[in-house]
């Protein structure tokens, strides 16, 4: 297996599929790199190079009981892409992988970054505030480090109803894919799913947002239950310069996996790495 080495020395496990133009994944919470197989898969098939890395704390990655905040996150992500001396790269990111994203674009410019795709992504800020009057409350946050701390095995498997939209009259998702949600969660250690509440919800990401002078193209779902339009893709869109916006009506907060949505995201994918 391939590892980068983190600041800290915390070991980053990432996959390296395919050649060309690298593209480079960062995964939502509770998850790990798995998730994007089916988007790895596609783009390295269409001539790309595919990275993606398990966050630390989960998956393949080592599990340091410091570091599961935005901005180790982001260096975790600088030492992956440094460690391979990726160029001209597509970032793509979804939900606290978009957070990831931006916070290393903040941080590392886009001397290394040709254009960024934000998927469901968490930025600006998720918690509500005086200023944020959009975000959802503390006690959303409080009710998530609850679950994770009394019994997550069972969090993760209800959690996975509002992910994917199963609670959805009509839905086409499978037990399948919930049980894959659970698993992939289970990888995680607690501390770190614990901490990574925090990070998702309380980092305010406006002002890295700003420093965005690439294409950007993002996509949400209107009827995304775990991070709501409103205070995210609909106000990321307005701080970044050149953006390309794109709303899937009906979709949810896991849209690529979802059947009839996956076919629009993986086509919209592509498009916008070619364009």
């Amino acid at each position: 297996m391939a590892f980068a080495t983190a600041k800290d020395g915390t070991q980053i496990y990432f996959k390296d599929w395919g050649s060309g133009r690298p593209v480079v994944f960062s995964h939502g919470w509770p998850l790990i790199a798995d998730a994007w197989d089916p988007q790895l898969m596609l783009m390295a098939d269409n001539g790309y190079r595919v990275v993606a890395h398990d966050r630390r704390g989960g998956g393949r990655s080592g599990q340091p009981w410091k570091g599961n905040d935005l901005n180790t996150y982001a260096e975790d992500l600088a030492s992956v892409i440094e460690a391979l001396d990726l160029r001209n790269i597509i970032l793509v990111g979804h939900s606290t992988g978009g957070g990831e994203v931006t916070r290393y674009i903040g941080r590392h410019g886009t001397g290394r970054v040709a254009k960024a795709v934000l998927l469901g992504a968490i930025p600006p800020l998720m918690l509500k505030t005086d200023a944020n009057p959009e975000g959802l409350p503390i006690e959303v946050f409080d009710e998530i480090r609850k679950g994770v701390l009394t019994d997550r095995s069972q969090f993760y498997k209800d959690l996975s109803a509002p992910f994917y939209g199963a609670n959805r009259e009509g839905t086409t998702v499978s037990q399948g894919t919930r049980d894959e949600f659970w698993l992939w969660s289970m990888t995680v250690s607690i501390k770190a799913a614990y901490d990574c509440v925090k990070a998702f919800s309380e980092t305010d990401l406006t002002e890295d947002l700003k420093t965005f002078d690439i294409p950007t193209l993002i996509i949400h779902g209107d009827d995304d239950q775990i991070v709501p339009i409103a205070a995210s893709a609909e106000k990321s869109s307005q701080l970044v310069k050149d953006v390309t916006f794109k709303v899937y009506s009906g979709a949810p907060h896991g849209l690529p996996m979802v059947p009839e949505f996956a076919d629009q995201f993986n086509s919209d994918l592509l498009e916008f790495a070619r364009g």
